[in-house]
Order: C-alpha cells, then structure tokens, then sequence
C-alpha cells in the first residue's frame, strides 16, 4: 500500500510539474517589430509553432508592430516593464537601428533572453536579369554606383543595409556614394526586386527561398565563409571579394522582470532549443544553430552594441 501512495504521489508531482511548466508561458506573445513577411515575423512565426509542437505552451500569439526600422516596437518593449508574458523577436538589424533611428529607447532598456540563430545574407537579381554573375553586377556597380541601385529589408544599420555596404568598400565604392532603397521587411522588398524597382537586392536566405528555388530570382553570392548546400551560389569570398556577414536573431523581454518570471523565459527558450519541432525547423529554414543564453548573451549585446557602432562609424554612415 506505501508503495503504491509513493507511486501515486511521485505521478502527481510530475503531472504537476508539467502543468507548472506549460503554465509558465501561459499567455505568451511574440512581438514582431517589422513586417509580415520579414526574416523576423519568419523566425517568430516558426518558434511560436515550434513552442505548441513541443508541448510548452498553447496558443502563443505572434503580432506585428512595424515602423523605424524595429524602433517602435523597441519602445514598446521598454514600455512594458515587468510584463513577463512579452518577448520580441530582434537580431543585428535593430542594434543598427539604435543609432540611425531617433528610438526613444536602447537594447540596454529591455532583458536580454537568448540568440537564436544565424543567417547569412544573399545577393539577389531577377531571372533575367543582364547580371549573370556576382563579376557582372561589381562591373556594372564600379561605372555607376549611383544608378546601380540595391535594395534591402532594413533600416540604415541592419544587415540589409551593412552587407552591401561592405561589400562596396571591398571592390572600392564609397558606401556613401551606394544608392540604397530601404523596404520595410523581406515582403516589400521582394516585391520590389520583382517589380524591376532596384538592380538587385540583399536579403536573409530564409526571406527569399521559395523565390530562389522555384527560379523566380537568382542568388549570385552569399555572404557566409562557406557555400549554403541548398543554393548554386559562390561565397562573396569564391567570387573574388573579401567579405564574410552573418546576421543573428534572437529574443528580448521587457525590463524589470522578476526573478522568475526571467528565468521561466529563460527556461522555455532552452527547452526550445532542445526540442525536435526545433530542430526540424533549423533544418528546413537552411539557419545554423547559435544558441546563446543567460549572462553569455547579456554579454553578447553588450559587445555587439559596440561593434555595430564602430562599424556605422567606420562606414561613414552615422
């Protein structure tokens, strides 16, 4: 009889324990600062799902607040003080965005939760385009950057805008002299590369890939160290310029958390990490796994706020 009470007891603390688990993200939402359709709502639409196939939590909400570049969402995160229901999705283009867009809050007015992923950036051209090679497009750009226009998914500073930007140092145009046309997100710019609307365009892989595989537009280079298997595409480096670029994303919460409410976040993200519909999900999207949690990523923005200043700043671009 003791051993069937201990039995009992021991299913009731776990059954218990799961419970607590799936109601520590009871509520949740997922704050998009940009865009349907850009590498952000992508990557947070997939962990929402990711969250509900692996039994954490039910009904996660993702919503969209766009505007400056991720700025008006940053400042709504930092307006929602102590809300431990609230993470947003964000990455390398809002550190960007901190120093060309007057935010009214900073990355250092949110908590920092974990990093996600890491994406390289692409260099695309229509079908038929006359740029059958990333040579074509240098050519061509070299005699007339201000005509040459390139378009990109973000805000001055996010990973749309710095990628071209350093790769036209490196084949010596200045950046400042690169006719840039900025889109809000993945989605208005691939209408608009289609749309003959700039030359050619600079986006995140998993933004463009059904355009890419069903031969709607052509990647001439990708800016990674190493080739991406699911494209026939050379690296900036194969294709003759020295440029290596990876862009990152991952979640903030609001600030004044507490303890708790923290750590569940922090605990859910790691718990995602883990699981399979994750993994399935890094897979199918062409990302590399860049997990970072806890004071590791703390540090890591804090580095990274550093870095992307010194680079604007190298750039001539604040």
């Amino acid at each position: 009889m003791r051993r069937i009470l201990l039995a009992t007891l021991a299913l009731a603390v776990l059954v218990s324990g799961s419970a607590c688990a799936h109601d520590d993200l009871t509520g949740l939402r997922i704050m998009v600062p940009n865009a349907p359709g850009s590498g952000y709502d992508i990557t947070a639409r997939t962990a929402a799902n990711a969250i509900e196939d692996a039994g954490l939590a039910k009904g996660v909400e993702v919503f969209n607040l766009p505007g400056a570049g991720g700025s008006v969402g940053l400042r709504r995160l930092a307006y929602e003080k102590g809300n431990g229901r609230l993470m947003m999705l964000m990455g390398l283009g809002l550190v960007g965005a901190q120093y060309t867009n007057a935010a009214g809050a900073t990355l250092g007015d949110t908590t920092p939760i974990a990093r996600l992923i890491e994406e390289p950036e692409v260099v695309v051209v229509r079908r038929d385009s006359p740029y059958r090679s990333l040579n074509d497009l240098v050519t061509a750009w070299r005699s007339a950057p201000d005509t040459v226009t390139v378009g990109g998914g973000s805000s001055p500073g996010g990973p749309d805008h710095l990628a071209p930007m350093l790769i036209a140092k490196a084949i010596g145009i200045a950046p400042k002299a690169v006719a840039y046309v900025r889109f809000d997100g993945g989605g208005e710019l691939l209408a608009a590369i289609l749309g003959q609307r700039v030359s050619f365009g600079v986006s995140g892989v998993g933004e463009i890939a059904d355009q890419l595989h069903s031969g709607q537009l052509r990647a001439l280079a990708v800016t990674s160290g190493e080739p991406v298997r699911s494209l026939s595409a050379p690296t900036l480096r194969d294709a003759g310029v020295d440029v290596v670029f990876t862009n990152w994303r991952g979640v903030l919460a609001p600030p004044d958390l507490t303890t708790e409410d923290r750590a569940a976040l922090r605990s859910a993200m790691d718990r995602l990490h883990d699981s399979d519909p994750w993994r399935r999900a890094l897979e199918t999207n062409g990302w590399t796994d860049a997990y970072l949690a806890g004071d590791d990523f703390d540090q890591f923005m804090r580095a990274e706020n550093l870095r992307v200043a010194s680079v604007l700043s190298e750039l001539g671009l604040t």
